[in-house]
C-alpha cells in the first residue's frame, strides 16, 4: 500500500482528529471525552512545539492516520530512561472504519517506520504504549520493536520499546 505523509493542520483537521480520538477503539489516546476545540488545542500545541510534530497519513489522498514525532530526550519520556543520539518518539492512531482491512494497520505502522528511518539521523524510534494495548504491541513487535521494561508515566503504565533501523529492516524481511 502506498501512503503519503503531510503535515497536520490542527483548525482545518481539528474535526476529523476529533472523530478519531474519541472514538471507542481509540480509548489508549486518552481524549474520549475532548472536545473539537481541546483536540484543535492540543495539536496548535504540537505545532509550536519544535519537539514535537503531527503528520497525517494518506492513502489515495485520504486521511487514514495520525503520526506523532517527538525528540523523547525533550518530550513524553523525559527522565524516564536515557535517550540517545538519534532516538526518535512515535505515536500513531489509524483510522476507526466500519470495513477493516486484512493487513491495514500492519502496512500503516511499517509506512510509518519506514518514513522515520528516511532521515538519516534516526537511529532507533522509541515508544510507549499503554501497557493494556495488547494490540499494538504485537504490531510493534512485527515490525522489529524489543520491549525494555514497563515504565510509570503520568498517565499511564507504559511498555518502553525500541527499534533500531536494523531491527526493523530484519522484521519487514521477514514478513
Amino acid at each position: 500500500m502506498n501512503f503519503t505523509f503531510r503535515p497536520l493542520d490542527p483548525p482545518g483537521d481539528a474535526e476529523l482528529l476529533h472523530r478519531w480520538v474519541t472514538h471507542p477503539k481509540a480509548r489508549f489516546w486518552m481524549m474520549q471525552d475532548a472536545k473539537p476545540e481541546d483536540v484543535e488545542r492540543v495539536y496548535r500545541e504540537i505545532a509550536a512545539d519544535e519537539h514535537h510534530h503531527a503528520f497525517l497519513g494518506l492513502h489515495d489522498g485520504e486521511p487514514v492516520f495520525l503520526m506523532e514525532r517527538y525528540d523523547p530526550a525533550h518530550r513524553e519520556l523525559v527522565g524516564l530512561y536515557d535517550p540517545e543520539p538519534g532516538d526518535v518518539g512515535m505515536h500513531f492512531l489509524v483510522a476507526p472504519t466500519d470495513t477493516p482491512v486484512h493487513g491495514f494497520t500492519r502496512a500503516v505502522i511499517t509506512a510509518i517506520m519506514a518514513h522515520l528511518f528516511e532521515d538519516p539521523g534516526t537511529r532507533r524510534v522509541v515508544v510507549e504504549p499503554d501497557v493494556r494495548n495488547t494490540a499494538v504491541h504485537a504490531l510493534n513487535e512485527a515490525v522489529g520493536f524489543v520491549p525494555e521494561r514497563e515504565i510509570q508515566k503520568p498517565e499511564k503504565r507504559a511498555l518502553l520499546s525500541f527499534c533500531t533501523r536494523e531491527q526493523f529492516e530484519k522484521a519487514v524481511r521477514r514478513a
